[in-house]
């Protein structure tokens, strides 16, 4: 259990910043309990020494009474999930320029945690965890399910087991088995967290799609103002195995810069489906004018 708490800081007058509060199980015994601090310090540790502008920076870390605590910067602004609300109940959707915009600064944040020596995985990417500033720039907040890789991948150090949130959480992190759990977990997030920003809706869960493979909407069935290459770069990064995502965030985010169309020029592009359906719906129209100007080929003199 947790939970964040806005706080000042008593030995720095005007300093604000968040508390992020660990309470273990209150049954585990006095072994587990000393592994669970144990963990959390080597965690904090890393967190301490991460220092990116789409980052909170995290400034000390305790212990007190059986419970664990991180001191980080306070993140002012509104998190991007009450921004898509917004636009909700606006009736519209985000603009792709300022979503690809945010994309771009959240790439930026994981290829930095990714290229870590060894690895941090974040694991719980999701418009509720990324805050917009006042200044526009986003910071990825919350750590609470970040995982610290052993370079040879055998295990994990955590200091919270944890699934994710299932709209955004990819087949490989359910059931808490860690085993399988990499870089391209955070890619899935990603994914999913742009796919609901630029459709206002979150993806049908990763299970779900796995017992019913057609569940997945394609983003521009829901917002057709997105770019194809946008579409097709999300949908690349959402594949239920890992293998057929994106090797890398670096990879994932040259995807998504050469697909960007100018405003206005996606709408008059059809998708695949609705290319199907004007095939089918207007077929007597263009076999005629095939057999037309097969005649006229056939006809002309040569």
């Amino acid at each position: 259990m947790g939970a964040v708490y806005q706080a000042e800081d008593t030995l720095l007058p005007g300093r604000v910043c968040a508390l992020k509060e660990i309470a273990p199980d209150p049954d585990l015994d006095t072994g587990m309990l000393s592994q669970l601090q144990d963990q959390f310090r080597q965690e904090a540790s890393v967190l301490a020494r991460l220092d990116h502008p789409n980052l909170p920076k995290v400034s000390d870390y305790f212990s007190q009474d059986r419970r664990e605590y991180l001191v980080m910067d306070f993140i002012p602004g509104h998190d991007l999930r009450e921004i898509v609300d917004q636009a909700v109940g606006k009736n519209r959707f985000l603009e792709e320029e300022q979503v690809i915009n945010w994309a771009e600064q959240l790439c930026d944040a994981l290829e930095y945690l990714h290229n870590q020596d060894p690895p941090i995985l974040h694991r719980d990417i999701k418009p509720s965890n990324i805050k917009l500033t006042p200044s526009g720039l986003l910071k990825l907040v919350d750590f609470g399910l970040v995982k610290l890789l052993t370079s040879d991948e055998a295990r994990t150090v955590t200091v919270v087991q944890g699934q994710g949130t299932a709209a955004y959480t990819p087949l490989e992190q359910y059931g808490g088995d860690d085993a399988h759990t990499d870089t391209r977990s955070d890619i899935y997030a990603l994914g999913a967290t742009l796919y609901h920003l630029l459709t206002t809706r979150a993806p049908v869960t990763a299970r779900e799609r796995f017992l019913r493979p057609d569940a997945l909407t394609p983003p521009r069935m829901i917002n057709p103002r997105i770019s194809p290459g946008v579409e097709r770069a999300i949908l690349n990064a959402l594949e239920l195995h890992p293998d057929k995502r994106p090797a890398d965030i670096a990879t994932f985010r040259q995807a998504l810069r050469q697909s960007v169309l100018p405003a206005g020029l996606a709408p008059l592009l059809l998708t695949q489906t609705e290319w199907q359906k004007a095939v089918v719906k207007n077929f007597p129209l263009i076999a005629a004018v095939g057999v037309l100007a097969t005649l006229a080929l056939v006809l002309t003199p040569p």
